[in-house]
C-alpha cells in the first residue's frame, strides 16, 4: 500500500507527462461516456514508467474521478495486469462473472490480463470518489482501456 502511495505521489510531484496510450484511453472514456445518460468518469494520466528490471513493460497509472452517482462503461484493459486503488469514497466493482463489491479509501483489487471490468461505479450518489488505476502492459501497448461497444 505505501509502494503505491509512494509511486503515485512522486510521479505527480515530478509532473510526468502523459502518453499516448493515456490520452487515447481518455478521450475514448469520453467519448464512450456521452453515449451514456449517467454521469461519466474523468480519466486524468498520472505517470507512466518503464519497469528497468522488466524490458518490454510500463507502468502507468490513471486517477479516475467519479462524481456522485457516476459510472464506467463496461470494458477491458488488454492484456495489461491491473491494480485498483481506492483513494477516496467507495467505488462498487464487478470483475469478469465475479462477486459484485464495495470498495473503501484505501482498498484495492487486481484484474488479471484479458478480464471484463463489467461495474465499475462511485457506490455512492452524494459524495464522489476516486480511483487510482495502475496497468502493467507491454510498452508499446496503445489501448489501457477499451469500452464495450454497444
Amino acid at each position: 500500500m505505501n509502494l503505491l502511495r509512494t509511486l503515485f505521489a512522486s510521479a505527480l510531484l515530478a509532473g510526468v507527462a502523459a502518453t499516448g496510450a493515456l490520452q487515447c484511453a481518455s478521450a475514448h472514456a469520453a467519448d464512450s461516456a456521452e453515449a451514456s445518460a449517467a454521469p461519466h468518469e474523468t480519466i486524468t494520466p498520472a505517470f507512466a514508467e518503464p519497469i528497468a528490471n522488466v524490458p518490454g513493460k510500463t507502468m502507468t497509472a490513471l486517477v479516475v474521478d467519479y462524481p456522485p452517482g457516476g459510472k464506467s462503461a463496461p470494458h477491458r484493459h488488454g492484456q495489461a495486469f491491473v491494480v485498483g486503488y481506492v483513494l477516496s469514497g467507495a467505488i462498487r466493482s464487478r470483475v469478469d462473472h465475479g462477486a459484485e463489491r464495495v470498495y473503501h479509501a484505501g482498498e484495492s483489487w487486481t484484474e488479471k490480463p484479458g478480464a471484463h471490468h463489467m461495474v465499475s461505479e462511485n457506490a455512492s450518489t452524494t459524495e464522489p470518489a476516486r480511483l487510482l488505476a495502475i496497468f502493467v502492459a507491454d510498452t508499446n501497448d496503445q489501448h489501457l482501456v477499451t469500452f464495450d461497444k454497444k
